[in-house]
């Protein structure tokens, strides 16, 4: 662990899942947390359970990006960490793909990334000090059959995170991207009797975010993956 402190995080694309368990996790580890999301009458509770601020912001939207950080830096600070954890999926046949709908995986999964990241950077150079995560997936290092969009904007995240992470590492920005490889455990998605353990547990998720938060800088992970004991890779 670093003795680095951290004050305040932004999650955009919060929800349930994933976004509940880092917005716990980051409270607990005493850090004051905003919630982002298109839509924030679902997040009430979550906000009561971790003392979270809840913001409405469409990350595809440049001025609505900017907008979100100037309310998070006016009522909790700057963000010094900052996670994306915002995509769009759609599937099918590739002839028949929607070109409107391959915009929007595109446009909500890698260039709302974009927009996000930039603020974030900007606040961060500096102090010569901050975290970016970016949550990717499986689809984002091998394309599947019927998900040209979603491989589309989740390898067009990666590389953002890479070069991101090449250029801002050396400023003391730590930039690392999650690579989420199997389906993540919810209500509606349990693990079978026959198959403990067969999906992501999304606290287990967290915990791996937070330790990537506190890694020492001499030992950075840019990038790390994550899969169920049981998937095939």
């Amino acid at each position: 662990m670093t003795d680095v402190n951290f004050n305040t995080a932004l999650i955009v694309g919060a929800g349930a899942g994933l976004s509940a368990s880092l917005a716990r996790v980051l409270a607990k580890d005493g850090i004051k947390v905003a919630l982002a999301a298109r839509t924030i009458g679902d997040l009430d509770a979550l906000a009561k359970q971790t003392g979270a601020r809840a913001f409405a912001c469409d990350a595809t939207e440049r001025p609505q990006v900017e907008k979100l950080f100037a309310e998070v830096d006016a009522s909790l600070g700057a963000p010094d960490i900052v996670i994306y954890n915002a995509s769009f999926r759609t599937r099918g046949p590739f002839v028949e793909l929607d070109p409107l709908d391959v915009e929007k995986a595109l446009a909500v999964t890698a260039y709302g990334a974009f927009l996000v990241a930039q603020q974030a950077a900007r606040r961060m150079l500096p102090k010569k000090h901050g975290a970016i995560l970016l949550t990717g997936a499986s689809a984002g290092v091998k394309g599947y059959p019927q998900s040209a969009p979603f491989a589309m904007g989740k390898f067009a995240l990666r590389g953002l995170a890479q070069s991101m992470a090449r250029e801002l590492s050396p400023q003391g920005i730590h930039v690392a991207h999650v690579v989420v490889d199997g389906g993540i455990r919810s209500a509606r998605r349990p693990d079978s009797a026959e198959s403990p353990d067969s999906t992501l547990d999304p606290d287990a998720i967290a915990d791996t975010y937070i330790h990537l938060i506190h890694q020492p800088r001499s030992a950075w992970a840019w990038e790390i993956e994550l899969r169920p004991w049981v998937e095939k890779f």
